[in-house]
C-alpha cells in the first residue's frame, strides 16, 4: 500500500477504535464462514436434493475461489485504494451471503459460494495490513492480538454457532447471520476509514496471476477432494495435480525472467523475518486446523457425542487462545518475542502429547483442558509471530505480504487436514487388520462369542475392533502433529528481533 497522502487526509485524526471494530467485524464473518457451513451440509443436502459428492462442492467452491483471489489483494489495494477495495469486498461478501441463504438449487448455492470466496478473499489480509498501518510500532503487538482473535477464534466457533443456528432455525441462517454483521462493518469502514488516491499506473501481470491462480486453485481442489476420491486412483485428482504442477512451474519461470514486472513481489522473500514467519504460519495452519478437523468426528463417531455437545467441549480452546493473545500483546513490550514463540510451541506440543493419551473412554474435562492448553499455546505463537513477520517489512509491501501470509496459512491448513484424514483412513484399515489377526478360535477371551455362532455377536465384535482401530489412528495423527510442532522449534534461530523504531506513528504508511 502506498504512503502517498493528501494534506487534508494527513491532518485528519484517525478514529482507531471504530476502524478496528469495523474491520474486525469484516474479518469475523469471513473466518466464521470457513467452518460454519460444515455442520449444515446434511440439512442442505436434503433441501437441495444433492448427493453426498455434490454437496461437498458447497465447501470446495468457497475454498478454491478464496485461494485464487487472495493473491490479488496487493494489486487491487493499489489500483482501487484500500478503502474502496474493502467496501467492495464487504458489500459483495454480504450480498453473496444473502444469495446463499436464498438459494433453491445446488447450482445457485455453489455459484453464490464462489462469489463469497472471491469477495471475502481480501478481508483477512486487508484487516491485518490496516491494523499494522494505523498503529505505531509500540502498539502493533496489541493490534495483532486483536486481529488474531478474529482470525483464530472464528473457525473454532463456526461449527458451534452453525450447529445452533441449524438446530434452532434452519441451515439458511448460517448465511443470513452475515448480513447484519456485514452491514455494520460496511457502515464503519465507509464512515471512519480515511481514503487515499489509488495508483492508476499500477501494472497487472496477467500471465503471472493466471498461472499462480490456476496452480493454487487446482491444488486446493485436489486437497479438498483427494481423500473422498481415493487420491491418485481418480482421474480428477491426477488432472488437478498435473495442472497444479505445470502451472506453478510456468509461474516460477515467468517470475524469474520478468523481474519486477512479475505479479509476485519477490522482494518479500529477501526479508528473512517474513520468509521464516510465513513458513511458521504454514505449519501453524496445518497443526491447528488438522486438530480441529480430527476432534469433532472422533467425538461424534467414536463416542456418540451430539453435534451441540461436540461444539461445547471444543469451543473452550478459543477461550484459551483469546486469553493468551491478550497477554501476548502486552508481553511483547517486555519480553523477546522469540521467547514467547518458544513458550507457545512448547505449550502446544504439551497439549498434543495429552491428546496422544486419549482412550475410548473420555470425560468432558479430558477433552476441554487439552483444547484450552493448545489454544493458549497457539495464542502465544500467533501474536508475536505476526508482529515479527512484518516488523522488518517495508510498509509498501504490507498488502502483498499480508495476502501471502494468509494464503500460506490457508494452504497449510488444507494440506494438514488432507494428510491427517488420509492417514486416518489408511491407518484404520491397517490397525483393523492387525487387531483382527488376534481373533482366532484359540483366543480364550472371545471363544464364547465365536462358539455362539450368532451373527449379532460377530457384528458387535467387528464394531468394537473398528472402534479401537479408529482410536489408534487418531492417536497416530496426534503424534504426527506433536512431532511436527517440535521439529519447527529450531527454526526460531532464523528470526531476528524486531528493529527498534522511534516513538512515532506509522499510520501515514497507508492512509493518514
Amino acid at each position: 500500500m502506498s504512503s502517498d497522502s493528501t494534506p487534508t487526509s494527513a491532518a485528519a485524526p484517525l478514529n482507531r477504535p471504530m476502524i478496528t471494530v469495523a474491520i474486525m467485524l469484516a474479518t469475523l464473518i469471513q473466518t466464521l464462514d470457513s467452518t460454519i457451513a460444515n455442520v449444515a451440509l446434511p440439512h442442505m443436502q436434503g433441501t437441495l436434493s444433492a448427493s453426498q459428492d455434490e454437496i461437498t462442492w458447497v465447501l470446495t467452491s468457497y475454498i478454491v475461489a478464496a485461494a485464487i483471489a487472495t493473491p490479488l489483494t496487493g494489486w487491487l489495494s493499489d489500483r482501487l485504494s484500500v478503502k474502496r477495495l474493502l467496501i467492495f469486498s464487504i458489500g459483495g461478501f454480504t450480498v453473496a451471503s444473502a444469495l446463499c441463504g436464498l438459494s433453491e438449487t445446488l447450482t445457485q448455492i455453489v455459484a453464490s459460494r464462489l462469489l463469497q470466496g472471491i469477495f471475502g478473499a481480501s478481508l483477512v489480509p486487508l484487516s491485518q495490513s490496516i491494523l499494522l498501518d494505523i498503529n505505531p510500532r509500540e502498539k502493533q503487538g496489541q493490534a495483532m492480538a486483536v486481529w488474531g482473535m478474529g482470525v483464530m477464534v472464528g473457525p473454532i466457533l463456526g461449527p458451534t454457532l452453525g450447529g445452533w443456528l441449524t438446530d434452532s432455525y434452519n441451515w439458511r441462517w448460517v448465511f443470513f447471520i452475515n448480513v447484519p454483521i456485514g452491514a455494520f462493518a460496511l457502515f464503519g469502514v465507509a464512515t471512519f476509514l480515511p481514503a487515499r488516491e489509488p495508483k492508476h499506473d499500477a501494472k497487472f501481470d496477467a500471465f503471472g496471476f493466471a498461472t499462480l491462480g490456476l496452480a493454487i486453485g487446482a491444488l486446493q481442489a485436489m486437497l479438498d477432494r483427494g481423500e473422498q476420491l481415493d487420491w491418485f486412483g481418480s482421474n480428477e485428482i491426477v488432472i488437478e495435480a498435473l495442472l497444479a504442477a505445470i502451472s506453478f512451474a510456468f509461474f516460477l519461470v515467468h517470475t524469474a525472467t520478468v523481474g519486477k514486472k512479475s505479479f509476485f513481489k519477490y522482494e518479500l522473500l529477501r526479508d528473512p523475518n517474513f520468509a521464516t514467519g510465513t513458513f511458521f504460519i504454514f505449519v501453524i495452519g496445518a497443526v491447528m486446523y488438522a486438530t480441529r478437523a480430527l476432534l469433532p468426528p472422533m467425538l461424534q463417531n467414536l463416542m456418540n457425542y451430539p453435534v451441540a455437545t461436540t461444539g461445547l467441549v471444543t469451543a473452550p480452546s478459543g477461550a484459551g487462545t483469546m486469553v493468551a493473545m491478550l497477554f501476548a500483546g502486552r508481553l511483547l513490550k517486555r519480553i523477546d518475542a522469540r521467547l514467547l514463540l518458544l513458550a507457545g510451541f512448547l505449550i502446544s506440543a504439551f497439549a498434543l502429547w495429552q491428546m496422544m493419551q486419549y482412550t475410548i473412554v473420555l470425560s468432558a474435562s479430558d477433552i476441554v483442558w487439552p483444547g484450552v492448553i493448545q489454544g493458549f499455546g497457539l495464542g502465544l505463537v500467533f501474536v508475536p509471530l505476526s508482529a515479527l513477520t512484518f516488523s522488518t517489512l517495508a510498509p509498501e509491501l504490507r498488502a502483498d505480504g499480508t495476502a501471502t501470509y494468509s494464503l500460506m496459512r490457508n494452504i497449510g491448513s488444507s494440506i494438514g487436514i488432507s494428510i491427517v484424514q488420509t492417514l486416518m483412513t489408511r491407518n484404520t484399515q491397517v490397525s483393523h487388520a492387525d487387531l483382527a489377526a488376534n481373533i482366532t478360535p484359540f483366543n480364550p477371551a472371545i471363544q464364547p462369542m465365536l462358539n455362539s455362532g450368532s451373527n449379532y455377536d460377530l457384528a458387535v465384535l467387528n464394531a468394537s475392533i473398528t472402534q479401537q482401530a479408529s482410536m489408534i489412528s487418531y492417536l497416530n495423527d496426534f503424534k504426527l502433529m506433536f512431532v511436527a510442532t517440535l521439529l519447527v522449534i529450531p527454526l526460531l534461530v532464523l528470526i531476528r528481533p524486531a528493529r527498534q523504531a522511534p516513538d512515532a506513528s506509522v499510520a501515514h504508511a497507508a492512509m493518514d
